[in-house]
């Protein structure tokens, strides 16, 4: 009952705080999308029963429609359980927009595919999502925040900022409780580190596999320029590692024969004052050929020292990233975050918004909602994010909604004579360089 109140409640929150203007159709939108998740284009989601109103009520909601974004990204991370050891992930993905020349500021993404390269150039927009991953090897990563990364902005700088308003609302918790923020490679650099090694949080990002650092310098002998960098340290040459901080070796039942060492006080070039951990991972020793190695660093929060967090529980961590990649998938697979065609970003960022509504309302559900699997499917024990959506169509009935029904209106005027039709503004693909980037 208790996880059944904190879905009403959630709906009754959102409702009243989070949709500012046509907050009902904003909402029964959501309901339509849970209700009817198989559809081929956005005005279908009208046709669903929770949606009561005309299909134009539909892109009336997402063309005049407002939402207060800082209350709902800090009531998501309200609703994290202020208990025990919390993991957050960072990622980005790609919503194309490859035809929409109307469609202002698009840009060139890089969209992973299962293809033997590993991934894509698309034209379209940008997205950074920061998802809380409450547990490991499950498919479970509630968002706490997706926005889009205009072309002014990079990933990281994004990504920062989110983390940042996650810190802020979750201070007094970071406190009592250790969170970690976990990111791949496109965030592990100094430009990430850099501005979090303040925050109350540990950050934990993969590296490059031909990364070279630096360690402390010697003390200032009195002569000269006092040096900045100390001994090389390069992941491709072992002879200049020298002994680590800490060493562990452990059988493990997927990663067989697993070896995990941490070096501590290293830095990137480009930022001295950064000052990081390096842990090396060694899996599969126990066969003639081992897997590729994999290098992590860690900066843990001011008030700890690295050794505070054992070799294992940082490793353990860093798998916790995986879900927010089955999420993101889900988002678009399932629940058509990138189905629609809108014509301007602010309406994509609205269509987001209330997708991130949708996916919060199935992890609220999940401990309520009954196993209906199809005849081809094995049942299941504990329902992953698609099969609570198949089996949410019952619950409705028993939660209601706290949107208003429409009221009857005339025929529309239609388009008012002597009003002159003007072509759309056409916009051209932006492409981020390096030297954009340094004069934004």
């Amino acid at each position: 009952m208790e996880q059944f109140t904190k879905l009403i409640e959630f709906r009754q929150a959102v409702y009243e705080h989070g949709l500012i203007q046509a907050r009902d159709a904003q909402f029964e939108l959501v309901d339509a999308l849970l209700f009817s998740p198989l559809i081929r284009s956005f005005p279908e989601l009208s046709l669903s029963p929770p949606f009561r109103r005309k299909w134009m009520s539909a892109y009336e909601a997402i063309r005049k429609g407002q939402q207060d974004w800082e209350w709902l990204e800090r009531y998501f991370m309200r609703l994290v359980p202020a208990t025990g050891f919390q993991v957050y992930s960072v990622d980005g993905t790609a919503w194309p927009h490859a035809k929409a020349k109307v469609m202002a500021d698009r840009q060139y993404v890089h969209s992973p595919t299962p293809a033997i390269d590993g991934g894509k150039i698309v034209v379209g927009h940008p997205y950074s999502a920061l998802a809380w991953v409450p547990e490991i090897g499950r498919s479970w990563a509630p968002p706490m925040s997706v926005r889009r990364i205009s072309s002014q902005q990079t990933a990281v700088e994004m990504g920062v900022e989110q983390v940042k308003l996650l810190c802020d609302e979750r201070r007094e918790e970071m406190k009592r409780f250790f969170h970690l923020i976990v990111a791949d490679g496109k965030y592990g650099n100094h430009l990430f580190l850099g501005p979090l090694k303040d925050e109350p949080c540990g950050t934990l990002v993969r590296l490059r596999c031909d990364r070279v650092l630096y360690g402390e310098p010697s003390p200032y002998s009195g002569r000269g320029r006092p040096r900045v960098h100390g001994a090389r340290f390069a992941f491709k040459e072992p002879e200049t590692w020298g002994e680590p901080n800490a060493t562990i070796e452990l059988e493990d039942e997927r990663w067989g024969k697993v070896r995990l060492r941490r070096w501590d006080d290293l830095h990137a070039r480009q930022d001295a004052k950064t000052p990081f951990s390096t842990i090396l991972i060694e899996s599969h020793l126990e066969r003639e050929k081992p897997a590729k190695p994999l290098w992590l660093g860690y900066q843990p929060p001011p008030d700890q020292s690295p050794g505070d967090q054992s070799l294992v529980n940082l490793w353990r961590g860093y798998q916790h990233r995986w879900p927010v990649e089955p999420s993101i998938r889900f988002r678009k697979q399932y629940l058509n975050w990138t189905l629609p065609r809108f014509q301007k970003p602010e309406r994509c960022d609205r269509w987001t918004m209330l997708v991130s509504l949708a996916h919060w309302q199935l992890f609220l559900a999940r401990e309520w909602v009954q196993d209906n699997p199809l005849p081809w499917q094995p049942t299941q024990e504990e329902l992953t994010p698609e099969r609570v959506l198949q089996g949410l169509g019952w619950l409705f009935p028993q939660i209601g909604t706290p949107a208003v029904p429409p009221k009857t209106r005339g025929k529309s005027p239609g388009w008012p004579k002597g009003r002159p039709r003007t072509r759309r503004e056409r916009h051209k693909v932006v492409k981020k360089t390096k030297k954009k980037a340094k004069a934004a």
